[in-house]
């Protein structure tokens, strides 16, 4: 077979929540079977069927409404999964024991209570989002995998103190999944990932991937790549998730998974019915919960750790200097 039309995975990596004040960073990865025509698929803006369903999940989900991100981990992961929690196991790169290793026991529900929590995605949008991945599949895109990984607010925080900040922190979780992903496709991958910050020499901060060979490919504002030969071509692009299908579907199942645990972090204190849910990031409705609950969490001995995260302080320069 032609190189020119030999099959090739492409791995799409985003975050969601690396910004907020609460509940904990995700970062996405989405692996796809490409051939020539998937190659293509994935270089251009898809129809504009297919973008109801794929497009920036800015335009598409909200902090309270993530039934598309839902449906497409469903249809992707665990069609026949019973709950939320089970999709979730499914999804999850660590799973749910090891995240829940160092969560003390007085503090473990506020994040893995699953409370009342079910399937909010609609029948018609999950014929939809099955629909549309047939037509990418047709279009040279097969999906194969998506994984995710959990980084909650005392992992950044202990991060943090150990010099590395929320930006390294997405990096090396980004770098995590692309080698997970790399073992499951058992061939060199083209991975695309969103930027992390404003960083352009991704290479004095690689963690997974330290002392690696590789090759610099480019490194400037918009976009920073890097050839390895045991694992591929990985490239950080700008605004990656409103251009690139597979990092498209990364963020829109990350911020199914990041509302997953900020529902449960919300329903775990008292609250009027009334009252708007937290999106955990830094607007009037956050401020208000953590005023809200803070004797409660002092009555529970609760560690600020696994609740607010610390704030970063003149984050250019810590970014310049946080190495591993």
């Amino acid at each position: 077979m032609a190189a020119s039309t030999a099959s090739a995975f492409a791995i799409g990596v985003d975050e969601n929540g690396l910004g907020s004040r609460l509940g904990p960073l995700v970062v996405t990865a989405v692996l796809a079977r490409t051939n020539a025509l998937g190659r293509e698929t994935l270089g251009r803006r898809l129809p504009r069927s297919i973008r109801a369903s794929l497009d920036d999940s800015k335009r598409l989900v909200s902090h309270t409404d993530v039934r598309l991100g839902e449906a497409w981990a469903r249809e992707v992961v665990a069609p026949d999964a019973p709950s939320p929690t089970a999709l979730f196991e499914r999804l999850s790169l660590e799973g749910g024991s090891k995240l829940r290793e160092r969560c003390p026991s007085h503090v473990e529900a506020q994040c893995w209570h699953p409370a009342e929590e079910a399937f909010v995605a609609e029948p018609a949008l999950r014929k939809r989002v099955a629909r549309h991945r047939a037509l990418l599949a047709a279009r040279g895109v097969e999906l194969v995998s998506v994984k995710t990984s959990v980084l909650c607010t005392e992992t950044l925080n202990r991060a943090k103190r150990a010099g590395r900040n929320r930006f390294v922190s997405d990096l090396h979780a980004m770098e995590t999944l692309v080698l997970a992903l790399r073992r499951e496709a058992g061939e060199n991958v083209t991975a695309v990932c969103g930027k992390v910050g404003s960083m352009a020499e991704y290479s004095r901060f690689f963690g997974p991937l330290g002392g690696w060979l590789h090759n610099v490919l480019d490194e400037g504002p918009a976009r920073s790549a890097y050839r390895f030969p045991t694992v591929g071509e990985l490239a950080f692009v700008r605004d990656a998730d409103a251009s690139d299908p597979l990092v498209m579907l990364a963020s829109l199942v990350g911020k199914y998974v990041r509302e997953l645990f900020m529902s449960r972090i919300a329903a775990h204190y008292p609250a009027a019915s009334t009252e708007a849910r937290p999106s955990g990031y830094h607007d009037r409705v956050t401020a208000g919960f953590v005023a809200r609950t803070a004797l409660v969490r002092k009555r529970r001995k609760l560690p600020s750790d696994c609740f607010e995260r610390e704030r970063d302080v003149n984050t250019e320069p810590e970014l310049r200097t946080s190495r591993t």
